[in-house]
């Protein structure tokens, strides 16, 4: 965009998943994605993007502004923020800034950014949209979406742009395991304290449900991936 970078929100909020979750950090959400997920949380970026048009100094204004009062993490997402240019620049000049920069991405486009921890979710098959799924009328987000969704190159060299990575897996039954375990062999480099599962959906699942989660994690020693936002504050924006 000639006149700025299209943000969807920026808030303040604590990290919900991963590794840092828990962490009190500034988000700056780009609207706009590559990909057309069944289960997308966040469809004003993607589905529908809504965005207002914003310059590198204003976000840096404000990110500067919540480091002043301690917020020391940046979390660069979306949407899809690798789809834009200047990304570089802006976590750059994140790092500027002083700021540890989490990047989330769904690990299909590589640029040259300044990143501490990378956070992958690479999408697995039950990710496409479906043939009578009314957002998608004449399926061609269907064809686009599994064209795109998975490009172990681009992973690789994502698991090797930053000191730290997280590969995190969305799931809803035992069988996606076997998915993520063909992923996974075709990577290098990764730790199993690396590889996250994370339940589908934007609500709290009973305990029950999520048992088997758990219960892989342990046998395999992945981690389990909770989303603290939604149990404390629901499926809301700016959170």
């Amino acid at each position: 965009m000639a006149d700025g970078l299209p943000i969807s929100e920026t808030f303040t909020s604590i990290q919900g998943e991963g590794k840092l979750a828990g962490v009190a950090s500034w988000f700056v959400r780009f609207s706009g994605c590559n990909l057309r997920c069944a289960w997308c949380d966040t469809p004003y970026a993607s589905w529908n993007p809504e965005f207002t048009a914003r310059s590198i100094e204003s976000l840096l204004e404000e990110a500067g502004a919540n480091r002043g009062r301690g917020i020391a993490h940046a979390v660069v997402t979306g949407g899809e923020p690798m789809m834009f240019p200047a990304v570089s620049t802006l976590t750059r000049e994140l790092r500027a800034l002083g700021m540890h920069i989490t990047i989330e991405t769904a690990g299909t486009i590589t640029r040259e950014v300044t990143c501490d921890l990378m956070s992958i979710s690479p999408k697995l098959s039950n990710s496409t949209p479906g043939v009578s799924d009314p957002r998608d009328p004449g399926g061609v987000w269907r064809i686009r979406h599994e064209e795109r969704r998975l490009d172990v190159a681009v992973l690789q060299r994502l698991l090797e742009a930053a000191p730290e990575r997280q590969l995190k897996f969305v799931v809803s039954e035992p069988a996606q395991l076997t998915e993520i375990e063909g992923v996974l062999k075709r990577l290098a480099g990764w730790r199993p304290d690396d590889v996250l599962l994370m339940p589908e959906g934007v609500t709290v699942q009973t305990l029950q449900s999520r048992r088997w989660i758990v219960d892989e994690c342990i046998r395999r020693g992945w981690r389990y991936c909770p989303r603290l936002h939604i149990e404390i504050f629901g499926n809301k924006r700016g959170t």
